[in-house]
């Protein structure tokens, strides 16, 4: 019984060493940290992958743009060009090659994280994701995100005019460049691999992202006030570089495919249970949290409103900019 228990064990063993000699491996690359939320539904994703194809697909998931020497701009070029295979990153950086993704971003647009997510599924999220193809890219699938807050080591924001002169890191993409300079700040574009160093150094005296952010890249260090402001939605671009993805067999397609979706609802779950966690890290680090009331909301949303036509010509395609605005309109 003992021999028979142990010979078993060696057949499975070889089994197993035999799948993985033959197992097809995918590199996936994030822009940010092991315990960041995309980093950690990145690994999940490839969990998923592992688990319908029985190991025979491996995902493996490099954090930090270490493949593509933390430039996210260069990140999409190199999975165009195919020295990545599959990348997470943001759809405000994908604005920069397509100025249609904007429209995810128009401040105050989304009423919460369920709208975003249905927004991202339908027919005007799914014209995003075929578009990826004009720059070279298979899109996968869109994942949603938590709204964005703002931090900085000057003063509690709870106006407009609390923003005058403050320096703030913001992604490049001028959508955000017009929001905030109309607040009187200085908005500052700059890829997040600077940000810690900067906000340290006291070149920008803030940034603006999902809570989890400033945990996950550990930014509590070197700012003292979060403003809970949801001001802006912003989601993630699944993609993969079209030779590796049509060099797949169609059973590991339809894994990724069937992964991706049920990776971005396990996400959306998890995101929701993370923030309250996330505050309860940032003060205990030290930092002052205030969430803004209805009243003073109403002023960041009046500013945003003012900006309607400077959004519409960002997007560059007004079409797709009024359908979205209808799109939120009647959902």
């Amino acid at each position: 019984m003992k021999n028979s228990a142990i010979r078993s064990l060696a057949a499975a063993i070889s089994m197993l060493t035999a799948s993985l000699a033959h197992a097809e491996t995918l590199t996936l690359s994030t822009p940010d940290p092991d315990t960041s939320e995309i980093t950690l539904a990145a690994k999940k994703f490839a969990e998923i992958v592992s688990a319908k194809t029985g190991g025979e697909l491996v995902i493996k998931v490099f954090a930090n743009g270490t493949l593509y020497g933390g430039d996210p701009s260069a990140g999409v070029k190199q999975l165009a060009g195919g020295s990545l295979d599959m990348l997470l990153n943001s759809t405000s950086l994908y604005a920069t090659f397509n100025p249609k993704f904007t429209a995810i971003a128009i401040p105050y647009q989304f009423r919460d994280i369920q709208q975003l997510r249905n927004y991202l599924d339908s027919e005007l999220g799914q014209e995003l994701q075929s578009d990826l193809t004009k720059i070279g890219i298979q899109g996968v699938d869109l994942w949603s995100r938590p709204l964005r807050q703002i931090t900085n080591s000057k003063v509690a924001i709870t106006s407009p005019d609390d923003m005058k002169g403050m320096k703030l890191r913001v992604p490049n993409n001028p959508l955000w460049v017009e929001f905030f300079g109309a607040m009187g700040a200085a908005p500052t574009p700059m890829a997040f691999a600077e940000v810690y160093n900067a906000l340290q150094l006291k070149v920008v005296d803030g940034q603006e992202n999902p809570i989890n952010v400033p945990v996950s890249a550990k930014l509590y260090e070197v700012q003292t006030y979060a403003t809970i402001s949801n001001h802006i939605a912003d989601a993630w671009v699944l993609g993969m570089n079209p030779a590796r993805y049509d060099g797949l067999s169609e059973a590991f397609k339809t894994a990724i495919t069937e992964a991706a979706k049920e990776t971005e609802a396990w996400k959306a779950e998890n995101d929701a249970a993370d923030i309250e966690k996330s505050l309860a890290t940032l003060k205990a680090n030290g930092m002052e949290i205030n969430e803004l009331t209805d009243e003073q909301r109403k002023a960041f949303v009046d500013v945003a409103t003012g900006l309607e036509d400077k959004f519409s010509a960002l997007v560059k395609d007004k079409s797709f900019f009024d359908r979205t605005r209808a799109f939120v309109t009647a959902n």
